[in-house]
């Protein structure tokens, strides 16, 4: 990794892990329980690169969406979300072949001097997307889940004829060119947090390193990029006293960041989360899945509950985007876990409520969004008592 200048955020000279709260207990934002001594520096040192805010010397750009990883994965501490959107175009043809731009579809909202590679919405467009950041508490546990589990879970062909038609994102893995099923991103378009990290670092910072060599613009003028930034590509290289990449240290912090504990669980809570399943929530937000076996006993066959099947879903909130193996419809089921932290919601952030996300159902999830409409203004609160406790 490039020597980097050490400005880091604010927040970190205010942030002691298990010292901020909510009214449940402390906020998220530590390692998982039990790791070791030599992971625990991992994750400080991930954790830290995570903070840094790159610079035009250290790579950042030619365009780019934020400085740092943090700048955009910070509420409501360093880990979770923010209300900054990313923007991506497409166009729909009349046929309904969706098409990207020549570099694909992410736009970036900013550039570095003297900004000549900063691209405007693809002039074609008719499907204009924004989507917000996806907490990435528990994403070590998530990583961890086998792939059979998940498509052990999904239906494409409705065969249980609930409505449901959940499908299992086969993409081809960045690091190691197999298939695998994705589970991160709204896309579900990585099955890994090493492929995740390094396609943000590229797609949002612009930072070059071994899995995406490339430099990324919407147009795709190649040629434009590399006079806009002559640094040569790889640009995120190891670091000789370490030997890690910064794509290494993000994967690692990600890897052993601890999900958000449970809240308080009320009688009305208890109560809400039978509505719940009443209702068929659970067919897609399943409550509880489990890791595969390891050597490493941090992950051997854990419990997960994060409230997610993992697999692509048509609930009618698709932002028009195909990317990996997801259609424009399809959205990967949102964890819930940590849900009482995170506003605003959905993949764009447009709903402001629980209540408003749920009524947005649609499609494969009609028959549950009508359910919740038929509920009593009690069965409502309960309802979202159990979520607000997650």
């Amino acid at each position: 990794m490039r020597a980097r200048s050490r400005i880091v955020l604010a927040a970190v000279a205010i942030i002691a892990l298990g010292t901020f709260a909510d009214e449940d207990g402390p906020l998220p934002g530590g390692p998982l329980p039990g790791i070791s001594s030599r992971e625990l520096e991992l994750f400080r040192a991930g954790r830290e690169d995570f903070m840094e805010q790159e610079t035009a010397e250290d790579g950042l750009g030619p365009a780019f969406n934020g400085t740092s990883c943090a700048q955009c994965h910070s509420t409501p501490v360093i880990g979770g979300t923010s209300t900054i959107l990313e923007t991506r175009a497409g166009r729909r043809a009349e046929d309904g072949a969706f098409s990207a731009p020549p570099g694909g579809t992410l736009h970036h909202l900013f550039s570095i001097a003297p900004h000549d590679c900063q691209v405007s919405i693809y002039q074609d467009a008719n499907v204009v997307a924004r989507r917000i950041s996806i907490p990435l508490f528990g994403a070590g546990l998530i990583e961890a889940i086998p792939d059979e589990t998940i498509l052990a879970l999904a239906d494409p062909e409705d065969r249980n004829g609930d409505g449901i038609r959940g499908r299992a994102a086969i993409i081809e893995d960045l690091e190691t060119g197999r298939p695998r099923v994705g589970r991160f991103g709204w896309k579900a378009q990585h099955a890994t947090l090493i492929s995740f990290a390094a396609d943000a670092y590229r797609n949002e910072m612009g930072i070059t390193n071994d899995l995406l060599q490339d430099e990324m613009s919407a147009d795709g003028d190649a040629a434009r990029l590399r006079r806009c930034d002559p640094s040569p590509d790889p640009e995120d290289v190891r670091d000789p006293r370490t030997g890690m990449r910064g794509i290494d240290n993000f994967s690692n912090f990600l890897r052993l960041l601890a999900p958000v504990a449970r809240g308080r669980i009320t009688p009305e809570a208890a109560r809400g989360e039978q509505i719940f399943h009443q209702l068929g929530c659970g067919s897609c937000h399943v409550p509880l899945l489990r890791t595969g076996a390891s050597s490493n006993p941090v992950f051997d066959r854990k419990p997960v509950p994060l409230y997610s099947d993992l697999l692509l879903h048509d609930i009618g909130t698709g932002d028009g985007i195909e990317q990996g193996a997801a259609n424009g419809d399809e959205i990967r089921t949102p964890a819930l876990w940590g849900l009482r932290l995170r506003r605003p919601l959905l993949h764009d952030g447009s709903a402001a409520t629980i209540e408003d996300a749920i009524r947005r159902h649609q499609v494969e999830a009609s028959s549950a969004a009508a359910r919740f409409g038929d509920l009593s203004k009690f069965d409502r609160e309960d309802l979202v008592s159990f979520l607000k406790s997650l």
